[in-house]
């Protein structure tokens, strides 16, 4: 039976996709394929958050329910800038992002609270306030608090850089 954590962080999710769309405001095409020297351009960040191509990030959390403490090697510095999303339009592209994170909130909002306290293994994150073992709901909510409110950051430092109104 889904659980208020579980719709908590579902609304968390859905407030920093939202929040994160806003930050996209005003790019444009042109703009959006801009980068400053040795960083990602805007639409490389949307890339990044949307996860692997064809796939994006729910998969991972669904590992959580079907296998025991599965082991996750996240890929923080992977854009998954290639093939598809190369030649993917703007707006297509934060399209696909609200997608996977609508997707992800819907997943997440309908689990109990035994599905959310499974936990994986996830080394990369050893030095980090979750830890290596972190559940199901705390990666969720990191995903979106710390994932998704870090590149809300980066697309404003980007934009700064390249002149453009944040």
């Amino acid at each position: 039976m889904p659980n208020q954590d579980g719709k908590k962080i579902a609304q968390g999710v859905l407030a920093k996709m939202a929040e994160f769309k806003k930050s996209c405001e005003g790019l444009n095409e042109e703009t959006s394929l801009r980068a400053p020297e040795g960083r990602w351009s805007p639409k490389q960040i949307i890339s990044h958050l949307c996860g692997p191509e064809e796939v994006g990030h729910l998969p991972m959390l669904k590992s959580f329910l079907e296998q025991d403490t599965p082991e996750i090697d996240l890929q923080p510095e992977n854009t998954y800038w290639s093939g598809k999303r190369s030649r993917m339009g703007l707006v297509e592209l934060l399209a696909e992002f609200g997608r996977e994170y609508t997707r992800m909130a819907t997943f997440i909002e309908g689990l109990s609270e035994e599905q959310l306290s499974r936990r994986a293994h996830i080394p990369m994150l050893k030095d980090s306030p979750l830890g290596e073992y972190p559940t199901l709901a705390q990666l969720a909510a990191g995903l979106s608090n710390y994932h998704i409110g870090f590149h809300i950051d980066h697309m404003r430092e980007i934009l700064q850089a390249l002149g453009l109104p944040v």
